[in-house]
């Protein structure tokens, strides 16, 4: 199965960007989607956005659209989430993880999953 490690992580102030990464073992299928999520303290996961590697569609969820970007690059097998002018609540643990062809905000669509990256964004 192929692995996916997350990095980019850190700590940030407010307003600050960052941008994560999500780097697979091997060659990702390009029917396969690659979801960004995160999870705070206390809280469910919350999808962020999805992308099928082969043709690129992406879809978000609406809080970021407009702010954040995905996108992959296949020379380094990676998916990689822009993330713009960021806030205290955007502070928690960033997963990824792979799926099926059918982009899906719903974590339980995803069968592989990093273990995530820390992202802290003080005020």
């Amino acid at each position: 199965q192929v692995q996916l490690e997350e990095s980019g992580g850190g700590l940030v102030q407010a307003g600050d960007s960052l941008r994560l990464a999500c780097t697979a073992s091997e060659r990702i299928v390009g029917a396969s989607s690659v979801g960004w999520f995160r999870q705070a303290p206390g809280k469910e996961r919350e999808f962020i956005a999805t992308i099928r590697y082969g043709d690129g569609t992406t879809m978000y969820t609406d809080a970021v659209k407009g702010r954040w970007r995905i996108s992959r690059d296949y020379a380094t097998k990676s998916v990689y989430l822009q993330m713009n002018t960021l806030s205290p609540e955007d502070t928690a643990l960033y997963l990824c993880a792979s799926g099926g062809p059918v982009l899906s905000k719903s974590p339980a669509e995803y069968d592989n999953w990093g273990r995530g990256t820390q992202v802290t964004v003080s005020s």
